[in-house]
């Protein structure tokens, strides 16, 4: 299985980025998909989930009501759309392939894709 994130870039606050990572070697509905950010220095933290069949989603509290993350089965894409920017949301997104159905714990997942820089400037 690879996955090949794309789609950051450099945005004003206030401004819209949608990540996209394409899974290849197993369909998308086999997988839990999440994505995940790392900030310099910091730890590799949770962003968004979405289950195996797309009907259960789950936020980080930083990023609820302004992200949201979706999956399309024909491309098997998974996307992150990130609205209202912040520069605190400045950081590598990564997203990842689960076996579980769901899951929010960076342990739980299997597979990894290569991250997208995303860089908010104020």
């Amino acid at each position: 299985v690879q996955l090949q994130a794309s789609g950051g870039g450099l945005v004003q606050a206030g401004g819209s980025l949608r990540l996209s990572c394409t899974v290849s070697g197993r369909t998308l509905s086999t997988y839990g998909m999440g994505w995940f950010r790392q900030a310099p220095g910091k730890e590799r933290d949770f962003v968004a989930a979405i289950s195996r069949s797309a009907g259960t989603t789950s936020y980080a509290d930083s990023v609820k009501g302004r992200f949201t993350i979706s999956k399309n089965y024909a491309v098997n894409t998974v996307y992150l759309q990130m609205n209202f920017l912040k520069p605190e949301d400045a950081a590598v997104y990564y997203c990842a392939a689960s076996r579980s159905w769901i899951a929010t714990m960076r342990s739980d997942y299997d597979y990894w894709g290569q991250g997208t820089l995303v860089t908010v400037s104020s």
